[in-house]
């Protein structure tokens, strides 16, 4: 059993921030869908792209926004939107920035 799922974790101690940079750790990987968490460094930013596979993001810390088809959401600590798959989509950190992506396969 992965050592993160055998023991109660605080998501915002599982990765740390780099400066000038976006630092991805994936916590699970399987058939039907990933958990993988993020840290942005203020102002980075994810440019837009598509996704065969819905993608729930769940903001852990700071300030960012996820931009869907075109439209911004603004996302703070608790706040929570799915990424519809086949709509293009960006994340930018408006501040330092860290989320948690879990991508639906199935």
């Amino acid at each position: 059993m992965d050592a993160i799922l055998a023991k109660v974790k605080k998501l915002n101690d599982l990765i740390d921030y780099q400066e000038n940079s976006i630092v991805s750790k994936i916590i699970t990987k399987k058939k039907t869908g990933n958990l993988t968490l993020f840290a942005f460094w203020a102002g980075q930013e994810l440019s837009e792209h598509t996704s065969p596979f819905d993608a729930f993001v769940y903001c852990v810390d700071g300030e960012g926004i996820v931009t869907i088809d075109g439209f911004e959401h603004h996302l703070t600590v608790g706040d929570v939107i799915l990424m519809p798959a086949n709509h293009p989509h960006a994340v930018k950190a408006k501040t330092k920035f860290k989320m948690l992506l879990v991508m639906i396969k199935d």
